[in-house]
């Protein structure tokens, strides 16, 4: 999942953003909220973010202002500007500091969606060529490499066998292998990143819990909740109602 900051003095654009949007679905989570631009330079600073959605025209620190900052810094948030004006100039501006699209407040959520869809697939390409030029790297950590990749792509469904298969290896030796320069068996990291999906798909309240317990590879609801728990040291249920936000 990309992260993704919502920024604006508007406390009802953002609460509707964050939490009726369908986030998950396209790929990516609200990581945070910001009511002016100072706030949202200062959230930048403390994590990574891959996406700021902005409105222009904010307290303290204007979102132009804002994207002037983090061009002059070259943070790689990838900047979409909401406004309320179609004035060009705001536009021209935007476009000098690598703000990626310019938005008006009355768009379509298709807009936004086909906005956001653009430049995952850029995020993907940069992605994929980063962990990329994996061609270099030892043969025991491209080995480590693939069975990761390919637990992170397919988790419902990853089975050692298939990976050792695409990789004309035994699957009792790729586990031992995955074990000795992982540090963990191929089950407990497939078990973390299935944990970890699970944990992301709670935190979207579209998805009852059943169906997070197939997303994530259980067929029985009852093996999940009891997975989860052991994990988590909560059910899912008690993990979506702790993890929502407080009105």
């Amino acid at each position: 999942m990309y992260k993704i900051l919502i920024a604006d003095d508007e406390i009802e654009i953002r609460n509707g953003l964050a939490k009726f949007f369908p986030w998950n679905a396209i790929g990516f989570e609200v990581a945070g909220q910001a009511e002016n631009g100072q706030q949202a330079y200062e959230m930048l600073q403390t994590q990574h973010i891959d996406i700021l959605l902005c409105d222009i025209v904010m307290p303290v620190l204007s979102g132009l202002e804002l994207a002037k900052r983090l061009y002059e810094e070259k943070n790689p948030a990838r900047i979409i500007f909401m406004s309320a004006f179609t004035d060009f100039g705001y536009a021209r501006q935007a476009m000098e500091y690598g703000v990626k699209s310019y938005l008006l407040k009355s768009m379509h959520y298709d807009d936004l969606i086909i906005t956001l869809s653009k430049i995952k697939k850029e995020l993907d390409e940069s992605r994929a060529a980063a962990s990329a030029d994996h061609s270099e790297l030892p043969y025991n950590e491209k080995i480590i490499f693939r069975i990761k990749d390919y637990c992170q792509k397919n988790y419902a469904n990853a089975r050692l066998e298939k990976i050792a298969s695409e990789l004309n290896m035994s699957a009792d030796y790729l586990g031992k292998f995955f074990k000795k320069y992982n540090e963990v068996s191929f089950s407990d990291y497939l078990m973390q990143v299935r944990m970890q999906k699970a944990s992301e798909f709670l935190k979207d309240v579209r998805y009852k819990i059943y169906e997070v317990s197939g997303l994530v590879g259980y067929s029985n609801q009852f093996n999940f909740t009891r997975a989860f728990k052991a994990w988590f040291g909560q059910t899912p249920q008690e993990y979506r109602h702790n993890s929502s936000p407080s009105d």
